[in-house]
């Protein structure tokens, strides 16, 4: 399988709002996935239709190839801000995974509350933040997915937790092998534990692709002011400014830049995301994809 989620002309409408429309989106297989976009760009909206919480007002989305929700047993779930029971303990969540899920791996379940040190006595609701988000995705872990979707799981999360969990996340996907889908807005999360991108705003993909490849490809030109007809057609203008003599343009391109008269810039993954998230919506199809 080469896509593990696919969504075409996907829409979601609260009364006369839409909070998602038109989406086309494809997750591919085999990669930890960033999902990354402003605030009402539509992203927990999409993961929701996609986990069949929600259903769609228009479109379709596919889930490891079939309809959203029909393959529950398949997908881990971790929602925004962790959800977890406060009255029930640690032990108690573990035995409802097991009675919910048939793949419920009790061995690694019990292996991750060793490893965190936690008390199976205790009670969720006496938990910190870090630890919840920790249960949260020990729950999502041990039902052994083939694809595991996280909602900005670290937002509210001090630097060290966030640590301690996204290292958590890249050891459990180098043993088990799963795709995984992560929301979020921190970027430096999205580099620490991604390796493919998809930027999100308005509900249009603006960009996707390997992180590498989409680094290597993406160059800030400076140079004598130039018009942007003037450039050569392989160089994809991103985002332009200009001042009464000087020209700033953000570039994709697969080919050398020979023109002198560029200073040219490499990118870090902020740059390229504040970029596309910057600039007007592009409706246009295809969307700019980076391929090997």
């Amino acid at each position: 399988m080469n896509t593990v989620l696919q969504a075409h002309g996907l829409g979601k409408k609260y009364g006369r709002r839409w909070a998602l429309t038109d989406c086309d989106l494809e997750v591919p297989a085999g990669h930890v996935v960033g999902l990354v976009g402003p605030n009402g760009a539509g992203k927990s909206t999409l993961l929701n239709l996609a986990v069949g919480m929600l259903t769609p007002s228009a479109g379709t989305v596919e889930v490891l190839g079939a309809p959203a929700g029909a393959q529950q047993a398949k997908v881990g779930y971790v929602a925004q801000d962790t959800p977890t029971y406060a009255r029930l303990s640690i032990a108690d969540h573990l035995r409802l995974g097991r009675r919910l899920n048939p793949a419920w791996d009790e061995s690694l379940a019990q292996r991750r509350i060793q490893h965190l040190k936690l008390d199976p006595k205790q009670r969720a609701g006496k938990l910190s933040g870090g630890q919840r988000a920790q249960l949260a995705l020990t729950l999502g872990l041990a039902k052994r997915p083939e694809l595991l979707i996280l909602d900005e799981p670290v937002a509210a999360l001090d630097p060290l937790a966030r640590r301690e969990f996204l290292q958590d996340l890249m050891e459990a996907v180098a043993e088990q092998e799963l795709s995984v889908l992560l929301s979020s807005h921190l970027v430096s999360d999205v580099e620490r534990a991604c390796d493919y991108l998809i930027v999100l705003v308005d509900s249009r993909v603006q960009v996707s692709g390997e992180i590498d490849t989409l680094l290597a490809t993406h160059f800030r030109l400076t140079g004598p002011r130039r018009d942007q007809k003037d450039l050569p057609r392989d160089q994809h203008v991103v985002t332009a400014s200009h001042t009464d003599r000087q020209s700033t343009y953000l570039i994709r391109t697969g080919q050398p830049i020979l023109d002198p008269a560029w200073t040219v810039t490499q990118l870090t993954l902020e740059d390229l995301v504040l970029a596309y998230m910057g600039r007007d919506v592009q409706p246009e199809r295809p969307v700019l994809e980076v391929q090997r």
